[in-house]
């Protein structure tokens, strides 16, 4: 169980640092997106920590609306996790899960198409961007 264990506390940690420095307030600690900042291109990952710091107050509203695709992956990865931890705790390995070629293609499909979405400059693509 040491690795679920290490994971779970590199996971409470993040969320501790991001709770801590509030990226929701502008000029914080943690920086503008890379790509926005030095390309003014919405990445599908733009507003990520906003979106982990209002899941951890319980505000899924704004979390969905900083980054939709990155809730839907929070949730796949905290199955996966629970599957995997649950499988070490019972002994079986807990082998991670392996996606096949279809998945994979799935989700890459899925992220440019949110890239892709998240830059159309007319409404009503422009409320999704952060």
């Amino acid at each position: 169980m040491a690795a679920p264990l290490a994971v779970a506390v590199a996971a409470a940690a993040a969320g501790a640092f991001i709770w801590a420095a509030d990226p929701t307030t502008p000029g914080g600690v943690i920086p503008e997106c890379p790509s926005k900042h030095f390309f003014g291109v919405i990445c599908p990952g733009c507003g990520s920590t906003r979106m982990i710091y209002s899941l951890l107050h319980l505000d899924l509203a704004s979390a969905m609306r900083f980054n939709a695709v990155g809730v839907v992956v929070l949730v796949a990865l905290a199955c996966v996790f629970a599957r995997w931890a649950w499988g070490r705790a019972r002994g079986d390995g807990g082998n991670a899960m392996r996606l096949g070629g279809r998945a994979a293609w799935c989700i890459a499909v899925v992220v440019v198409v949110w890239l892709v979405v998240r830059n159309i400059p007319v409404a009503p693509f422009t409320a999704l961007r952060v």
